[in-house]
């Protein structure tokens, strides 16, 4: 994955991000409830964007690490975290610089979606976690490309480009769908076990405003795809 057009749009997606409903209200808290008590543990935000789940890590009592692809998110990420953070611009898709079972946990939040291949990326994400580590992943929903494209291939991975639009900025985002057996076959392939998979409710604190005419009286979308996987 090379450094992604999130430069050029970094400050307008943050500032989307931190209140949105898809972030904000229901993508972030489902990975916190996910990771639970993380105290003195050390964790990996692989994909950290500009830092707000980071930011709720450490506020929660972990030692947190986060890298991104993008040098402006990072830039983000340090001015919300601060100076002493350790926050690095590096790419998943390739060899990282942490030692061997380095962490206890690693949170990857909507970023795998953006690599074709998952086998290397996973396994440098077992390879820094120790033994009974979790990794914890959120992606896009494999049924929701579908719903959104009849005429998709559901059974093969595809590219998916999505146009988005934050903060009157906009921006395609080129990520990759991928059917739920591939992933779970590229988990245990690179050595994870697969303790969870969740569908989770949006926070029950929405903003009404926020909540599409067809939500208000659900607790449910179908938006993304959250496992908790750990490292064999």
């Amino acid at each position: 994955m090379t450094t992604s057009d999130y430069d050029d749009f970094a400050e307008a997606y943050s500032a989307d991000n931190d209140a949105n409903l898809m972030n904000g209200h229901y993508e972030r808290p489902a990975m916190l409830n996910l990771a639970g008590d993380v105290g003195g543990r050390r964790v990996l935000d692989a994909g950290c964007g500009s830092g707000p789940l980071s930011l709720e890590l450490r506020n929660r009592g972990a030692e947190v690490t986060g890298f991104d692809s993008s040098t402006e998110m990072v830039r983000l990420a340090r001015k919300r975290l601060g100076d002493d953070a350790d926050l690095r611009v590096l790419d998943l898709a390739e060899p990282l610089p942490f030692p061997d079972g380095g962490f206890d946990d690693v949170v990857s939040s909507l970023s795998l979606h953006y690599l074709r291949e998952w086998e290397g990326p996973l396994r440098e994400l077992r390879r820094v976690l120790r033994p009974g580590g979790r990794l914890l992943v959120s992606v896009d929903h494999p049924a929701a490309h579908v719903l959104l494209e009849p005429d998709t291939d559901y059974f093969e991975v595809s590219p998916w480009p999505v146009e988005v639009e934050f903060q009157g900025k906009r921006a395609v985002l080129n990520v990759w769908h991928r059917p739920l057996h591939a992933m779970v076959r590229d988990f245990t392939g690179a050595g994870f076990r697969v303790a969870d998979i969740d569908e989770p409710s949006f926070s029950p604190d929405t903003p009404r405003h926020l909540l599409p005419e067809r939500l208000r009286e659900r607790t449910r979308f179908l938006g993304f795809l959250f496992f908790v996987l750990v490292a064999e």
